[in-house]
């Protein structure tokens, strides 16, 4: 049983606190997107992903897609075809997009809202929309004009769709070990050969055309990542003829069975190079970027969804008595087991974290439209560092403690959560692959210590937490605000610290910062989302209903029972490497 509805009012209150109509709806451009007109778009796609994606999920994952090795062609579950045409006539895809394309040109903020809907009503279809969002992303920030005006408004539009192919057999992380090629021709195209793996909708029936972003190599190209370039490889050439770029196999997966992941070969497939020769990097991290905040967003879905579905159980489930007896409820044999301390703790992790983390990513996608269309330079190089801090951040902490969330909720559902009876089970398995892909969590934060800290003599995270300390004082003569602001001040300062020693300990032995940066990067997590806990607190104050009084309690339960967590963090970081390095390879 499918249990979801699009979570409204909290979108709408995260949208208030965080000033969107003040902050971006009064950008330039965005004049025809005020609140009023943001919270219908969001109430419409709702809808329509209730209505729609919702109904083909479980099918879809149990049916999942087919693979014919004579015609390299993949075939998607019943009904996806029909929706994604729906899907392409409402014009969603595009809202962000460039108008000059095709696009609606509204602020990005709308799509990572739609796509949290998405991604909770139907993971599996999702991912195609997805990719194809960061494709025209890259595409916008590095292709020529020729190559944009080519595909830029048929991707727009979903008449195609896209892709984005890193991975060899030999190399995932290490992009490094590339060795797809690409040859020159006199046309100014080129010859791409090479397999290509972990493709996510690489092969499809469901548009007419699939273009590809390909990493490869030049003849004259560097070793390492400084020899790498990107190029477009459509499915379909401009002439109607079919392109030699196929998929030789499909990947079969724990989960989101009704996405396929391809592998793709290409043996003197026509392509054409975007951006410079050799820094192919630069538009492949474009898209890596939005692919990382989209990942991390996949925690909010999954917890938001599994969080309905074990609530729903829990108000009807009957087992045993309430301790207290005053909660005994009369003339019944037994009690819901909402009345059991141990069930409300497992559904206010779910609930505190979750509403802390949606609020972190409304935080930084208003950054994101601010550093792409504000007037003031100084305001889109804050915004832009500290969206570049927060991206390991929300795409680790959100995936991992959104799948823990998942389990909590099967947890609370017992027996019945781990049967397919209840959908929690596919969520738990559609969940687990956002640590892993876009790059592994670890990853994130390796790129959190060693990129982000350092740059710019840490003035990413001076900025951040400055604007902690700001708020601290700028409400410290708020007594409601107390119970929320000395906690708050602890962790911020437990966070420099801690980027202090990281620094200190980290510049001298690179295995010292490796063995800590995981931990860290938790640490970071559970104070930035406190932060955003005490602005939505301070913003409950200012209202007078019931929302306003139950984010007060939500926020309570997240800094009593959650943010504690960085103490057993930060201890565990102060041991340092010790404990695990010492070990032989022959001890394990």
């Amino acid at each position: 049983m499918q249990i979801y509805k699009t979570p409204l009012a909290d979108i709408r209150f995260n949208l208030e606190c965080f000033d969107f109509q003040g902050r971006v709806g009064s950008l330039a451009g965005f004049e025809d997107y005020d609140l009023e007109t943001v919270m219908a778009i969001i109430e419409g796609i709702g809808k329509f992903c209730e209505n729609e994606f919702l109904p083909l999920n479980a099918s879809g994952d149990k049916e999942g897609v087919s693979w014919d090795p004579e015609t390299h062609e993949v075939t998607t579950p019943k009904g996806f075809k029909r929706l994604y045409k729906k899907y392409m006539a409402n014009g969603a895809l595009g809202l962000s997009m460039d108008p000059k394309y095709g696009g609606g040109g509204g602020p990005i903020t709308i799509a990572v809202l739609m796509g949290e809907i998405a991604t909770a009503t139907n993971k599996s279809f999702s991912m195609c929309p997805g990719l194809s969002g960061g494709l025209i992303t890259a595409l916008s920030a590095h292709a020529s004009d020729e190559l944009k005006e080519q595909y830029l408004p048929k991707l727009i539009s979903g008449e195609w769709s896209g892709t984005m192919c890193l991975t060899e057999p030999q190399c995932g992380t290490d992009l490094g070990l590339i060795t797809t090629r690409a040859t020159p021709n006199d046309d100014g195209s080129y010859n791409l050969t090479g397999t290509k793996i972990w493709i996510t909708f690489g092969e499809h029936d469901l548009t007419e055309n699939i273009v590809h972003l390909v990493l490869a190599r030049l003849p004259d190209a560097p070793k390492g990542i400084k020899g790498i370039s990107a190029f477009i490889v459509p499915k379909i050439l401009q002439d109607g003829t079919r392109n030699p770029v196929f998929c030789t196999g499909l990947e079969h997966k724990l989960g989101i069975h009704a996405s396929p992941t391809c592998v793709i070969s290409m043996e003197d497939a026509k392509g054409w190079l975007v951006g410079t020769p050799h820094k192919g990097m630069r538009s492949m991290f474009v898209m890596m970027n939005h692919a990382r905040l989209n990942v991390g967003q996949e925690g909010v879905s999954f917890s938001e969804i599994a969080y309905q579905s074990a609530l729903a159980y829990a108000k009807d489930r009957r087992q045993g008595r309430a301790l207290n007896p005053a909660r005994h409820e009369k003339g019944a044999k037994a009690d819901t087991i909402l009345v059991h301390p141990d069930v409300r703790r497992m559904l206010l992790n779910i609930k505190s974290t979750t509403e802390g983390m949606r609020g972190l990513d409304v935080y930084v996608t208003l950054l994101l439209d601010i550093a792409h269309h504000h007037e003031d330079k100084a305001e889109r190089q804050r915004a832009n560092d500290l969206v570049a801090l927060l991206t390991p951040i929300i795409k680790s902490f959100c995936s991992e403690r959104g799948f823990e969330n998942v389990s909590e909720a099967m947890q609370v559902c017992g027996g019945a959560g781990y049967t397919t009876d209840w959908p929690i089970e596919q969520y738990l398995r559609d969940a687990r692959i956002a640590m892993i892909y876009e790059g592994t969590n670890h990853i994130q934060a390796l790129d959190l210590v060693g990129r982000k800290l350092p740059k710019g003599n840490g003035r990413l995270v001076r900025t951040f937490l400055d604007e902690i300390k700001e708020f601290c004082i700028a409400n410290k003569g708020n007594a409601a605000m107390t119970e929320f602001l000395e906690p708050l001040k602890d962790a911020s300062k437990l966070t420099g610290e801690l980027t202090m020693l990281i620094g200190m300990n980290g510049m001298q032995d690179a295995e010292w910062a490796g063995a800590t940066a995981s931990n860290y990067l938790n640490v970071f997590a559970l104070t930035a989302i406190a932060y955003i806990w005490a602005r939505q607190v301070a913003y409950a104050q200012t209202l007078e209903t019931t929302q306003a009084t139950t984010k007060v309690k939500t926020a309570r339960f997240y800094f009593n029972h959650v943010l504690p967590e960085v103490h057993g963090l930060a201890a565990i970081i102060k041991a340092g490497k010790a404990a695990m390095m010492d070990f032989t390879d022959d001890e394990f």
